[in-house]
């Protein structure tokens, strides 16, 4: 899976015409969002297929800026604070959290500006957590 981000135009229906216009190609949005920035909006989707996102996307006149690596993350429900101390967890590694959103299953998704050093991060919440 990858994250793929999109510029949208901030107006009705450019929304529905992405997720139309992925649809059409078969392609599933797994988890993101959509945030307004004044004249446009930020889409940040998680795709298996990214870069045939990408391509399909660029020739309906989308622009889609880039792919990123993303870290998936399950975090303890039943544990309040899991959030902050995940994202403690990659700051104390000097990893920056460049986007965070979840997926269809409650896993959170984050797109780090260091993908191996917050897999290591990964690695060992894993093994802290969840054995």
């Amino acid at each position: 899976m990858k994250d793929i981000e999109i510029l949208l135009d901030n107006k009705p229906g450019a929304l529905a015409l992405m997720g139309e216009t992925l649809g059409k190609h078969k392609i599933s949005l797994e988890g993101g969002g959509v945030f307004q920035n004044g004249n446009v909006a930020i889409a940040h989707f998680l795709v298996e297929e990214a870069d045939k996102a990408k391509d399909e996307l660029e020739k309906a006149g989308f622009k889609a800026i880039k792919i990123n690596d993303v870290i998936i993350q399950k975090l303890r429900q039943d544990i309040p604070g899991q959030l902050g101390m995940f994202c403690r967890a990659l700051s104390d590694a000097s990893v920056n959290i460049l986007t965070q959103y979840s997926d269809h299953s409650n896993q959170l998704i984050i797109v780090p500006d260091d993908y191996e050093k917050a897999k290591m991060v990964s690695t060992n919440w894993m093994k802290t957590w969840w054995s």
